[in-house]
């Protein structure tokens, strides 16, 4: 089970109403993909433990995208963590922090690595359950966004064994890889099951559409894609290297995804349902990212 959580949706310029973009997922292990100002708060106040974050993927190092690793290393120390923190970001990232992190006042009591990474179709993260990647954001900086994957699973063809009569102890023994026999004919496990593709979110970070971002997000789960402005705001978005809610309701349908979610959203807009109408009309199953949105795959 996949546990996806918006802890900030706003762009730049945080409000009363909105922290910056940061998103949480929880699966198997505790992950940040941003770090807005305040997420060790905006963690608790959503029922994640900011101690049990074991990762950080910082998508560039715009202040508003980074600037609550601080705090949150801050309260891990005074929570008198042990374990190791990896900050994942693109070049330049480690010698930015590793400098910050080294003044007497911030230095962590616990180790804390700073990995660059660069666009790949290969993972550079992997647990037993999922891979992540990485891919090039068109933001006018080095700047990323990333792909989890979900490994395959593979699982019983249910009407196949009940056509088969494959019942009770049948399914451990295929599973321990041994065969059984049902009417003088041999079955193994390879025979009455299939392979279930895994869940796959896209976070693409700040930019605008590019090539990279279209190819990371082909049948995707779930999208979470920088939507700052209104089409209206096209020349705008172009100028900021941004994207727009048609735009971004445009790339999932090519993509064939399951679910865009709208965040990065300028506070130019007291009434976020414009983006949202904007989008729909593209691509229907669509939602605006409020904080503490949440999706279980």
């Amino acid at each position: 089970m996949i546990r996806l959580v918006m802890l900030g949706t706003s762009a730049s310029l945080p409000s009363k109403q909105y922290h910056t973009s940061c998103m949480a997922i929880k699966y198997g292990k505790v992950m940040l993909f941003d770090a807005c100002e305040g997420v060790q708060r905006q963690l608790m106040k959503f029922n994640i433990s900011f101690a049990a974050v074991d990762a950080i993927f910082l998508s560039h190092l715009h202040a508003d995208h980074f600037l609550g690793l601080f705090g949150l290393v801050q309260s891990m120390n005074l929570s008198t963590r042990a374990a190791e923190l990896v900050v994942y970001g693109p070049k330049g990232t480690a010698k930015f922090l590793e400098a910050v992190f080294a003044t007497k006042e911030l230095s962590p009591n616990f180790p804390v690595k700073f990995i660059e990474v660069a666009a790949s179709k290969k993972p550079f993260y992997e647990t037993e359950l999922f891979t992540v990647t990485a891919f090039n954001a068109n933001h006018g900086t080095r700047a990323l966004g990333y792909a989890l994957e979900g490994k395959p699973t593979h699982r019983f063809d249910k009407e196949k064994c009940e056509k088969i009569g494959i019942n009770g102890r049948m399914f451990s023994d295929l599973e321990a890889g041994k065969a059984v026999t049902i009417k003088s004919k041999k079955y193994r496990y390879a025979d009455v099951t299939y392979e279930q593709p895994g869940k796959k979110i896209v976070y693409s970070g700040d930019g605008a559409p590019n090539s990279e971002l279209n190819a990371a997000c082909k049948l995707a789960d779930i999208l979470v894609i920088d939507s700052t402005f209104a089409g209206t705001e096209a020349a705008l978005a172009k100028e900021k290297k941004h994207g727009t809610a048609s735009q971004a309701a445009a790339i999932a349908r090519k993509a064939k995804a399951k679910m865009l979610i709208l965040t990065h959203i300028s506070n130019r807009y007291d009434d976020r349902n414009v983006l949202l109408e904007e989008a729909k009309r593209t691509f229907e199953n669509t939602v605006l990212a409020e904080e503490g949105l949440e999706r279980i795959l």
